[in-house]
């Protein structure tokens, strides 16, 4: 980095006239983090987020190490206009992780982790992804259940509720959230808890960014040792497709799956002649016994012969594979809430993938239930506690220019699939638009959600999230 990009004031896009006066050099002397500009040497790699084909270029990426650090960016966003992105593990499908010509604030390198294995409990960083923490609690035998990608945000996945591999048996990653510290849209930092700012811990569970920058994370651990995980891959029938599911829902609540039905990459795993051919990818976790586990795995090995099988006792964090540095995939996307998996639902997701030119399609079947249905429907902002089964429609291909050609496929996919129930899991929801936000908070949700947006943030300055207005 030369000494000119140290003391230059940077140059910033037009739609960030604001910020033309901010020195760079006094910045970084305010910022006990990073503080990247256009033309550093490192601008590129700062910028790049998850998902491929989102080329945004932020006039600023900081990159905070504490609380200070975030309050004081949060307040130069507000005083200066610039519009805001909050980024952990940069994961968001609508590409709310970064911005063009706006701040990114960069939790990435806040990677503290303090746990208190006798008390079960521990506090994490809002940089912390799903596998380090998994990795570092699972050294003490103790987890708390994420998603299903280890280079997930521990932050970003719980404001959206969690759903994983351990929710039947524990529940939503919200229902162990403790405590957590937030920098609100004044820059206060505050400390939430059920008997501290109640309003504002209720809201940050399910209600995604809307409400302030989440700087530490209090969670609750379980004992998970050994499970028996891993994954099941089967041939892809309708009939299968079916019994998978119901054998799902009569599972005991230790087991938690997640059924792809799907094209079939060229894993290594996989014999060549099943390469681009229509599979059933299960991913699965048992935690409890091991002859118990391999008990209650054994109807799905008997559904058929399966193709491959590394379904086996492991460490739990053992269930997460190693992520790609490089895999920026391009995707299009939809999620849904249903009912049942009957003939008709299982002949529409056969039909759209096998009519799908794209590099891999699929759809994706989660049986809910089990101890995330016992939690109270207003207990948190998650109000889907009732929903059987999520569904999620995708398109992962190579082409940007096949965009239009896989959003459409999409869309006829996903509004075949519907049986009614507009909801939706927010964490999943891509570039919608405001009617989708709000069917994902049903009922007397969204009300409360705006008003408590109107106390902590009434000018909507963290406003790039499945955006939650104030109330007027």
């Amino acid at each position: 980095m030369s000494d000119e990009s140290k003391t230059t004031t940077t140059k910033l896009p037009r739609q960030t006239a604001g910020l033309t006066g901010v020195s760079i050099a006094q910045l970084r002397a305010s910022i006990n983090g990073q503080v990247i500009a256009p033309g550093d040497e490192t601008y590129d790699e700062a910028r790049t987020v998850f998902y491929g084909g989102i080329d945004r270029r932020p006039a600023l990426i900081i990159r905070a190490a504490d609380a200070g650090d975030v309050s004081k960016v949060v307040s130069l966003a507000r005083e200066t206009g610039a519009e805001l992105a909050i980024r952990a593990g940069g994961h968001s499908v609508a590409g709310h992780s970064t911005t063009e010509g706006g701040i990114v604030l960069d939790l990435s390198a806040m990677k503290g982790l303090d746990i208190d294995v006798e008390g079960r409990t521990a506090w994490a960083g809002g940089g912390v992804t799903a596998g380090e923490y998994t990795v570092a609690t699972g050294a003490h035998g103790l987890a708390t259940g994420f998603g299903d990608t280890a280079s997930v945000g521990i932050a970003g996945i719980t404001l959206g509720g969690g759903l994983g591999l351990l929710l039947r048996k524990y529940g939503l990653t919200i229902d162990d959230l403790l405590a957590a510290e937030v920098v609100t849209a004044d820059g206060q930092i505050l400390l939430t808890d059920a008997e501290t700012h109640p309003d504002l811990f209720w809201a940050i569970r399910g209600g995604g960014g809307n409400f302030g920058v989440v700087t530490r994370l209090k969670y609750r651990l379980h004992p998970v040792n050994q499970v028996v995980g891993g994954m099941l891959i089967l041939p892809a029938t309708p009939e299968l497709a079916r019994a998978f599911i119901a054998e799902a829902e009569a599972a005991p609540e230790d087991l938690s799956t997640i059924l792809n039905i799907m094209t079939a990459p060229p894993m290594p795993f996989l014999p060549k002649e099943v390469h681009g051919q229509m599979i059933m990818m299960a991913l699965m976790v048992y935690d409890g016994d091991v002859e118990a586990g391999q008990r209650a795995i054994a109807p799905f090995r008997a559904l058929a012969t399966p193709i491959a099988d590394m379904v086996r006792p492991m460490s739990y964090p053992e269930i997460y594979p190693p992520d790609a540095e490089d895999y920026h995939p391009l995707a299009s996307s939809r999620t849904m809430f249903i009912d049942q998996v009957d003939e008709r639902t299982t002949d529409v997701i056969f039909e759209h993938i096998k009519a799908s030119n794209a590099m891999m399609a699929a759809a994706q079947l989660r049986v809910l239930g089990g101890a995330m249905a016992r939690v109270p429907a207003d207990a948190t902002a998650f109000a889907h506690r009732d929903r059987r089964i999520m569904a999620n429609v995708a398109a992962m291909y190579v082409n940007p220019d096949e965009a239009a050609t896989h959003d459409a496929w999409v869309e006829a996919f996903a509004t075949a699939l519907n049986q009614g129930d507009a909801r939706a899991y927010v964490n999943f929801l891509g570039a919608v638009d405001a009617a989708h936000v709000r069917a994902a908070y049903p009922g007397a949700t969204w009300d409360r959600l705006t008003r408590i947006k109107a106390q902590y943030d009434p000018t909507n300055l963290f406003h790039l999230n499945q955006n939650i207005p104030p109330a007027e």
